[in-house]
């Protein structure tokens, strides 16, 4: 039904507005109640699939990537569709409007997306203060939600000062997020991904987990990287996370890249993810897993649209996955898919 009707109905809207209302729509079928009638339709729970990573119990390997609920506004409404992690963000330390509009672009005929957002969000204290719903540790199973915070940096803040605006969203959030992202790889914000170059990726990083060593618990730190890096610079990755001993790494963000692109859209700025990206974020995956002799967890995303894409990643080296712009083509009876077809071949 959601492929045949809703889909349609929605991608005749402006992107950016459907999301809005699909967010409105969503919240208003939990207020009525319906959020266990989505859990009976969507979830799975089997043993087969739960995953311990980073001292974290996952009831599933699927989760929704950065980006789909930066705010943190629905992050229990979405867990109902059988998501086994959300990741809000990515936030900043001040609220900020983002880009000019419009700044999201569907590519239909690639199955993918455009967006040049601009980290648009209510900066982090909002978000902090809808987390305080969710109970602060992941041993209350009743209706704890597995989250990660995805943090970044102002627009204004110069990149000499960025480790500031990372240091400010990893203290806000630390009680009440049970992973952390670092995300120096969004397209979208100028000279962000400058701070993907070793010495300052090493510094930041280093920075976090120094703050983190100092706490009673410390969190899971993953570096969320580009698609577009060169082997050298992924080499560099893998040395950089031995030094500064993070837990993980996310493969992968959006794409500069309009390789095989058929869209009209594909002229708008921005990254680009969906479809198109698939075969690349999986090549990342493999390579950072076979050249780090699986050092690390991974949790893989880029052009996930069915089971086989998401069985391809774990394949590769992914430990998880995660999804957007398949979940937006596909729907929520995706995760499903997946989840089905991993405790299938077990």
């Amino acid at each position: 039904m959601y492929k045949t009707i809703i889909r349609p109905l929605f991608f005749s809207f402006d992107p950016e507005k459907i999301h809005h209302f699909t967010f409105s729509l969503i919240r208003f079928f939990h207020k009525i109640g319906f959020g266990s009638i989505f859990q009976s339709i969507y979830k799975i729970e089997n043993p087969k699939l739960e995953r311990e990573l980073f001292g974290l119990k996952f009831p599933n390997p699927v989760g929704l990537a950065a980006g789909f609920d930066k705010n943190a506004k629905l992050y229990k409404e979405l867990s109902n569709f059988g998501f086994g992690f959300i990741e809000i963000g990515t936030v900043t330390p001040k609220p900020q409007p983002g880009n000019e509009k419009p700044r999201l672009f569907r590519l239909k005929e690639d199955s993918a997306i455009i967006n040049r957002m601009g980290f648009n969000n209510g900066g982090v204290e909002e978000a902090v203060e809808r987390l305080k719903k969710n109970p602060a540790t992941a041993l209350e199973k009743t209706k704890h939600v597995l989250i990660g915070g995805n943090i970044g940096k102002n627009k204004v803040t110069p990149n000499e000062e960025a480790v500031n605006d990372y240091i400010i969203c990893f203290e806000a959030l630390f009680d009440y997020v049970d992973y952390f992202v670092v995300n120096v790889s969004s397209p979208n914000t100028p000279n962000l991904r400058e701070l993907q170059e070793k010495k300052p990726l090493t510094d930041l990083l280093q920075t976090l987990q120094d703050r983190n060593h100092s706490k009673e618990k410390r969190k899971p730190i993953l570096l969320k990287i580009a698609p577009d890096l060169t082997d050298e610079q992924l080499l560099d990755i893998i040395e950089i996370i031995a030094t500064t001993k993070i837990d993980g790494v996310i493969a992968t963000n959006t794409t500069i890249s309009r390789e095989g692109i058929f869209s009209e859209n594909k002229k708008e700025m921005g990254g680009l993810s969906g479809k198109p990206l698939n075969k690349r974020a999986t090549e990342v995956i493999r390579f950072l897993s076979e050249k780090s002799n699986k050092a690390f967890p991974i949790i893989g995303v880029g052009g996930i649209h069915s089971a086989a894409d998401a069985l391809e990643k774990l394949d590769a080296g992914a430990s998880l996955v995660q999804l957007y712009t398949g979940f937006i083509y596909e729907g929520p009876g995706l995760i499903k898919e997946i989840n089905e077809a991993i405790v299938k071949r077990k």
